[in-house]
């Protein structure tokens, strides 16, 4: 098969996510084409990738619609593994290709931003390679509009597609390339804002993996994990299932003319949830998200906190909430996936910025007169005794509770370290400053009526009380 798709990233998701759905359409015969990935960074990976001729084993373990699944399947969508810094003229000529129909990407949030002085001949961000790339494409085919691609991004940002597109013109005016590819690219060139959903974690224990390459009878060292959930919501009309025959009969795929409700309701439900939960039940005692849904009174809060204070208040259609959060739920109940909460932690304070504070806003907005949203306040106030560094080694500074000692990665860990206030009478000034502080939310959390002594009565309630105490008999869901 000619190769059809080009893919920056080699990582884990991709493999797991949008490969799978290529090489699914293959197999059903309803696309022909392959996968030409490019490693924007040195790796060892590439080099795996060609030597087993682009094969590699994905293992679908969890819930789905008949139950449990566990099985391991061949993925054969990919045909070569490109680099970047080693084969980039390779790579241009591939661009150059007829038969090419889409670029999928997922470089990380950190990828779609630009590099002061790059280079036309040599870029090194993924918009300039973007850029390139495509300008190398209109000149060989004069600028007709029926060559141009697709382009699916698949990090997770606002607006991925309408944000990637500006880089690559930003790119294009810094190089002066030219009334005429601006044109082009408007007129050819389609950027896709997309959301993207699946769980795929790293490797199970040392057992598990040998039990699996013994059933599949060899070591596949790209072996990839990953749950059956999966997601992709693309902002695009139904003409794009027939330019890409792999986006047809899929489960999994839609195409919408507006991403958004997709995104706000996993970023609030699923994201926003997990940002609140985890602390919670790192200090009950959990170790993974699995313990957390077994633990009797944590799984409660969990279920109330989407239920009661995040779902009802999305500003998307209701109907679709009960169920979503029902597949939420299910996915975090995972008996295969081991997704330790730490991990979780990492950037906390970020993250309830974009996840959480939009909840906050709409909950008051809904209900102006109404109490404070408790089961929020306990996650903030959770995630506030989280943030108490105690002590600093390697340049890392934990946090201490009972007997675990828990790294902090958070930007925010350091200004933490030295806010938190040594004496007991101290606290509620703390909390007030943290919740006002417009640096770290964009705006003050402390304007919205008995916000901030909710979130100061809860963590008292910790300190002095344990976290059971505050969840045990309140929480349950309505």
């Amino acid at each position: 098969m000619t190769e059809t798709i080009l893919q920056f990233g080699t990582g884990r998701f991709l493999r797991a996510f949008a490969d799978g759905f290529v090489d699914e359409a293959i197999q059903a015969k309803t696309y022909q084409g392959k996968i030409a990935m490019i490693a924007s960074t040195p790796s060892g990976r590439a080099q795996l990738f060609n030597q087993q001729q682009g094969r590699y084993t994905l293992w679908t373990r969890g819930y789905g619609s008949d139950g449990l699944i566990n099985t391991l399947h061949t993925v054969e969508a990919v045909s070569r593994v490109l680099s970047a810094s080693s084969q980039w003229i390779d790579i241009v000529d591939l661009a150059r290709s007829p038969h090419l129909e889409a670029v999928i990407s997922n470089t990380t949030e950190i990828g779609l931003s630009l590099v002061d002085h790059d280079l036309h001949s040599s870029p090194q961000s993924y918009p300039g390679r973007l850029c390139t790339l495509l300008h190398a494409r209109g000149e060989s085919f004069q600028y007709a509009l029926s060559k141009g691609l697709v382009i699916l991004p698949c990090e997770l940002i606002d607006q991925n597609g309408d944000l990637l597109r500006n880089l690559v013109v930003e790119q294009a005016n810094r190089w002066n390339l030219g009334e005429k590819f601006l044109d082009w690219l408007q007129h050819s060139t389609v950027f896709c804002n997309t959301l993207v959903d699946r769980i795929v974690p790293g490797l199970p224990d040392q057992q598990e993996l040998e039990s699996a390459y013994e059933t599949l009878g060899y070591c596949d060292e790209l072996l990839t994990v990953c749950e059956p959930y999966r997601l992709w919501a693309i902002q695009a009309n139904d003409d794009l299932r027939e330019r890409l025959g792999f986006l047809k009969h899929q489960d999994g795929i839609v195409l919408t003319p507006d991403v958004e409700p997709y995104r706000i309701r996993k970023i609030r439900l699923l994201n926003g949830g997990h940002t609140l939960s985890v602390p919670v039940a790192l200090f009950a005692g959990c170790q993974t998200v699995l313990d957390a849904m077994k633990h009797p009174t944590v799984s409660q809060y969990i279920e109330s906190l989407l239920r009661t204070e995040i779902g009802p208040i999305l500003p998307v259609d209701p109907d679709t909430v009960p169920p979503y959060i029902d597949e939420v739920l299910q996915r975090w109940r995972n008996p295969y996936i081991h997704h330790r909460l730490i991990d979780i932690t990492l950037q906390s304070t970020t993250k309830l910025r974009y996840r959480v504070v939009p909840t906050v806003l709409d909950y008051y907005h809904r209900y102006p007169d109404g109490s404070p949203p408790q089961r929020i306040a306990v996650g903030i106030a959770a995630w506030l005794l989280f943030m108490r560094g105690d002590s600093q080694s390697d340049g890392i500074i934990y946090t201490t509770y009972h007997d675990s000692r828990l790294p902090i990665h958070d930007d925010h860990a350091e200004q933490f370290l030295h806010w938190w206030p040594k004496k007991e009478h101290l606290i509620s000034g703390f909390v007030h400053e943290v919740m006002s502080s417009q640096d770290l939310w964009g705006i003050s959390l402390d304007d919205f009526p008995g916000f901030t002594d909710a979130v100061y009565t809860r963590l008292n309630q910790i300190l002095n009380r344990g976290i059971q105490h505050v969840l045990s008999g309140t929480l349950e869901p309505s």
